[in-house]
């Protein structure tokens, strides 16, 4: 997990083809477990995840051969196989108990921690990527080509945070654990707001409320207030208002009257991927197409692409090669088959954690939620790309049957497990 915090250089944005390190070790992962299937050390995967995952591969494959151009098609095949089918079916075999679901969580953490820090380090010394010409976003290692990555990273570590704090509070949890985990999550919300990002402003913000809700509807209650309480806190007494937090927050409620630049460039890319699927219904025109189809599609005020500055690029005009928004892309590219695929998996996965999370599967079910919301304004792509698959791993070993399901799920909820208990409410 630690490996998307290490620099990749600048990128040409316009390759077919990205490798980074962590996609490297997800790779390895892969290759290990498949070892260990041949050898018998671990049970087969279950028929339900089976057949859910090999939708995908079937829609994508179908997808790829009727492709507008089958040989760009490939690399987006593999691509697809590997984020939604193999790396998560790794991750769904290899952890097996709360252990290994802690393990994983606290990488989370950790690697929220680090870039958490180099953000909010770039913000007080002026030294991000340029957000209204000043160098004060909040990148991270990854820099202002891949502008969403620490907010993602630091998203996620955040609401593995809470998610590990809540299950320490049922009896006999780590008071230390859980203090660390909640000072971990504040410390770590500075650099999520100046990050400047919108969406995962709004995606962090549904997931914890699903994740309190589902946890302790009353402590969601209290949550909110301080919530609030931290909002005025970071905005007025920090000064975060002044630096345009509080400009940024506002923009939201105006997406739909007043949209700016990026929104309304995204509303035009999400009507050129259903002209495309128009053209295409059933299977799409494959993966890898939008790109090639976007100009004859999309309409004439959509911008060349989107600016990107910091001190290692200079300026960049960055191309917009997708529709930002991974349903508008599946449907575009993989047709009703590839959506009717990918909607399955994510329903059941939801469904599942939404049924049995408790304890660290609270954090699968906020994490989930988080990437399905942020699929709604984005879709897959940069450094960050792998922790989308061990997301749905991690989600596919709380919602699906599994080797040790027992174990990884914990004991039956008692009567000390309900919702007027101190400890997560059982499933």
């Amino acid at each position: 997990m630690l490996l998307v915090c290490v620099p990749t250089g600048e990128k040409d944005v316009t390759a077919a083809v990205h490798v980074t390190p962590a996609d490297l070790a997800s790779l390895a992962l892969v290759g290990l477990i498949a070892v260990d299937l041949l050898r018998g050390r671990l049970p087969r995967i279950d028929p339900a995840a089976a057949a859910l995952f090999g939708a995908v591969v079937l829609a994508a494959a179908v997808a790829t051969v009727h492709s507008v151009d089958p040989s760009a098609s490939l690399t987006g095949f593999v691509r697809l196989v590997q984020i939604f089918v193999l790396v998560p079916a790794a991750v769904l075999l290899a952890v097996r108990d709360r252990s290994d679901q802690r393990l994983v969580l606290g990488s989370f953490v950790l690697a929220a921690l680090i870039e958490g820090a180099v953000g909010a380090n770039q913000y007080l010394t002026r030294t991000g990527a340029s957000y209204t010409g000043q160098p004060i976003r909040a990148v991270g290692t990854f820099g202002a080509l891949d502008i969403m990555a620490m907010s993602t990273v630091v998203s996620y570590g955040m609401l593995a945070a809470l998610a590990l704090a809540l299950a320490e509070r049922r009896p006999g949890g780590s008071r230390r654990l859980r203090r660390a985990m909640w000072a971990s999550a504040a410390f770590l919300a500075f650099p999520l707001a100046v990050s400047f990002s919108r969406g995962s402003w709004i995606a962090t913000a549904v997931a914890a409320a699903v994740l309190l809700l589902r946890a302790d509807a009353r402590l969601a209650v209290r949550s909110v207030l301080i919530g609030a309480a931290a909002a005025v806190v970071l905005i007025g007494g920090l000064g975060l208002g002044a630096s345009g937090v509080a400009e940024r927050l506002g923009s939201i409620g105006s997406v739909s009257a007043a949209p700016d630049q990026s929104v309304s460039d995204r509303y035009d890319l999400w009507s050129t991927a259903v002209r495309i699927w128009q053209d295409h219904p059933a299977t799409g025109a494959g993966p890898k197409a939008f790109q090639q189809l976007r100009d004859s599609h999309a309409p004439l005020r959509l911008s060349s692409g989107s600016d990107a500055a910091d001190a290692t690029i200079g300026f960049q005009r960055e191309p917009l090669l997708s529709p930002h928004n991974m349903y508008f892309l599946v449907l575009s590219e993989q047709g009703l088959l590839g959506v009717l695929a990918y909607l399955a998996l994510f329903l059941t996965l939801l469904l599942g954690c939404l049924r049995r999370a408790t304890g660290p599967g609270l954090a699968a079910l906020a994490l989930l939620a988080w990437v399905l919301w942020d699929f709604l304004y984005a879709d897959i792509g940069g450094t960050t790309t792998v922790l989308t698959s061990v997301v749905l791993g991690l989600a596919a070993r709380t919602a699906l049957p599994g080797p040790d399901a027992g174990a990884a799920d914990g004991p039956a909820a008692g009567p000390e497990d309900g919702p007027d208990s101190r400890g997560a409410c059982g499933a």
